[in-house]
């Protein structure tokens, strides 16, 4: 499964693409939060309550249909959560009135036919993650900069698959094991220092700490190909010494410049101080 956070006018839908079946599930809860222009997710979640017991009586097959999946919460952690197939979220649709039901039929349509679109065609899939960072507000070197992360990050855990790690608990140690080495600070630790709660980390990186978490995933795919680690103690050491490359250039970049590397900068401050950035430039342009 392949777990994806998708925009359906800027409000979050947790997804997971079945390769086995060539199918989205779709989380329950963010479409009735969508539909129905509820933030509150215990109101959420007593409304999913309300309808399931509603079309139970109605005899809908819906309810005894839908299935679990585990999705990232609000706390950063996994957790199993409702989810329906895109026939289901149809049928979903037509049980909650809404005047954004149409459009996220529309929306709902799109997100299927690109997928399969992106199947033959693996540039289309970069070229909608550039749309859907556009729309978010970030600047083209910032997106850049993004892609290229996803590229090198892949490659890493492509080689962990090779060498028979399981995506979850191992990849997260080891993803601890290598922003500890070059940043000082487990993921969790990285989050709050950055003021974030369910919000992707890489996501919120300055283009420093982009380049420099890059450099640490490379070296560390590098390494992990040089030496084949079997024990998952050896695959730590070889974290460390990826991400303690990263973190001699990052410190020798402090010393030059006397600057931390490791920002409280997230996405929002970062749109914002590159908007100010922008007025200033307008500003000074027009007094030339």
């Amino acid at each position: 499964m392949e777990n994806k956070i998708q925009l359906f006018e800027k409000q979050q839908v947790r997804t997971a693409w079945d390769e086995d079946s060539e199918k989205w599930w779709f989380s329950v809860l963010d479409i009735i939060a969508i539909l129905t222009d509820q933030s509150d997710y215990k109101k959420v979640r007593n409304y999913w309550k309300w309808l399931k017991n509603k079309l139970k009586a109605e005899g809908s097959e819906l309810v005894s249909d839908t299935n679990q999946l585990k999705l990232l919460a609000t706390d950063g952690k996994y957790y199993k959560t409702d989810v329906v197939d895109t026939e289901q979220v149809f049928r979903l649709i037509q049980s909650i009135p809404s005047k954004k039901a149409e459009p996220f039929k529309m929306w709902l349509a799109e997100v299927g036919s690109q997928r399969l679109d992106q199947l033959q065609d693996p540039e289309l899939s970069i070229e909608q993650a550039m749309t859907d960072y556009k729309r978010l507000g970030y600047s083209d070197n910032w997106i850049n900069q993004r892609l290229k992360s996803i590229e090198i990050r892949k490659g890493l855990t492509d080689e962990w698959k090779r060498l028979g790690l399981q995506e979850g608990v191992e990849f997260a140690v080891l993803t601890d094991v290598i922003y500890q080495s070059w940043a000082d600070k487990t993921a969790k630790e990285y989050k709050q220092f950055k003021g974030l709660k369910k919000e992707n980390l890489r996501d919120n990186m300055t283009n420093k700490e982009l380049v420099l978490n890059m450099l640490a995933e490379l070296s560390t795919k590098e390494i992990s190909e040089t030496v084949n680690p079997e024990s998952f103690p050896e695959h730590e050491d070889v974290a460390r010494r990826g991400g303690s490359i990263a973190r001699d250039a990052r410190l020798k970049l402090e010393a030059e410049t006397g600057k931390d590397v490791v920002s409280p900068l997230n996405a929002k401050s970062i749109h914002a101080v590159e908007g100010e950035a922008n007025t200033k430039q307008i500003k000074d342009k027009s007094l030339e």
